[in-house]
């Protein structure tokens, strides 16, 4: 059964940090180079500067503590999760799910609005319960210890956590490997499921009927995605095939890490270049030590090797019959258009946000709740 947790990171972990901080070796950079190459320079090095001497984990801490966590073991691994009850009558339960290189610090903004709506200027109507688990491998669920923890099996996991909690019917709603989470609910879970809501959304490859009578910007948007496929794979391809090599740089050097997790936030959100103008240096940090503290980094990337090599990866192979809702952040790195879409999934809602990219609940967490709330309005009468 699930226990009540705190976060508290012990204060020899920080005096590390900071002390590797200060002694980072700085690879060269060539002369006029931008992020073309990869994480800038100088940008990483004040971003380090200000983690190793002006940025305040502690108040972070008691920010994340502020909601009630708690640990649980589901098929023998650990699972972390925070568990917000709402007060308000009718709140439907909502499984909320993070992705790679995100956390559930990604959701902190929008976690009260959800619960709470009457205290953030909404209706008591819209409410919910959120479930917002730590991902197995990652942050405070901990390490993976075994083989074969693919997206399919995470997925099983999440529908036992809820089972645990006593909900035998919830809504669920992710990005990322969260929106492919909660695809794998849609397709398997679907008699447990209300709906599901998607800011990403992931079809299978197209056929030559699918590529036919494609508008300009349909056409657009997949120039851009193939664009996104050409330079910005590599990750993924080296996380998929021999995560443990990058694992050993990753959790040894907090530079390393930064520099590794910086460029995926300023490339997929809609920040224009620069990444500070879609998320605070703050929070930026604050997910990044989500991995340090844990020391998960590793572990959090075998869910590409995992998911690849099981064949899970990266949609259902049955159709999605849960109904499903889909937000269109206009700089999420991956929008099919929504012909395919209906013919994968029960599409009953389809909304086009005017800005926000792949991390929708951080960059722009108002839009985010409002979708949220006006799909799941749809099935207040099931709960």
């Amino acid at each position: 059964m699930p226990e009540p947790y705190s976060i508290k990171t012990a204060q020899s972990v920080l005096d590390d940090l900071r002390e590797r901080l200060v002694r980072t070796r700085w690879p060269d950079q060539i002369d006029g180079a931008g992020w073309d190459y990869g994480t800038e320079s100088g940008y990483l090095q004040d971003l380090c500067a200000y983690w190793a001497n002006g940025y305040d984990w502690r108040s972070a801490e008691q920010r994340l503590n502020e909601w009630p966590h708690f640990l649980t073991t589901i098929d023998g691994t650990g699972l972390h999760f925070i568990h917000a009850r709402s007060t308000h009558a009718g709140a439907i339960p909502l499984l909320l799910t993070h992705g790679w290189p995100g956390s559930i610090v990604e959701f902190l903004g929008v976690i009260g609005p959800l619960v709470d709506p009457p205290a953030h200027g909404g209706d008591a109507a819209d409410a919910f319960d959120v479930v917002c688990p730590s991902l197995p491998g990652y942050a405070w669920s901990g390490p993976t210890r075994q083989r074969g923890w693919d997206v399919r099996r995470v997925a099983d996991a999440l529908a036992a956590l809820m089972t645990e909690l006593g909900y035998e019917r919830f809504g669920a709603q992710g990005g990322d490997w969260g929106g492919l989470l909660t695809s794998q609910l849609g397709a398997y879970h679907a008699h447990r499921l209300l709906g599901i809501h998607l800011n990403l959304v992931i079809t299978p490859p197209p056929t030559e009927a699918d590529m036919a009578g494609l508008s300009e910007a349909e056409l657009a948007a997949l120039g851009r995605m193939a664009a996104f496929q050409r330079t910005e794979f590599g990750y993924q391809a080296i996380q998929g095939t021999k995560p443990q090599s990058l694992a050993y740089g990753l959790n040894d050097s907090p530079a390393g890490l930064a520099g590794w997790i910086v460029e995926k936030f300023r490339t997929w959100s809609d920040c224009g270049g620069d990444v500070e103008r879609a998320f605070s240096r703050d929070d930026l940090l604050t997910n990044i030590m989500a991995y340090w503290v844990t020391g998960t980094i590793g572990s959090s990337t075998r869910l590409y090797y995992e998911s690849m090599k099981g064949g899970a990866f990266p949609v259902p192979d049955i159709r999605v019959s849960a109904p499903t809702g889909v937000a269109v952040f206009p700089k999420e790195i991956f929008s099919p258009p929504r012909r395919w879409v209906e013919n994968h999934y029960h599409l009953c809602h389809w909304s086009e946000l005017p800005r926000g990219g792949h991390f929708a609940a951080m960059e722009q967490p108002a839009l985010f709740v409002e979708d949220v709330r006006a799909f799941f309005r749809l099935f207040r009468s099931e709960v």
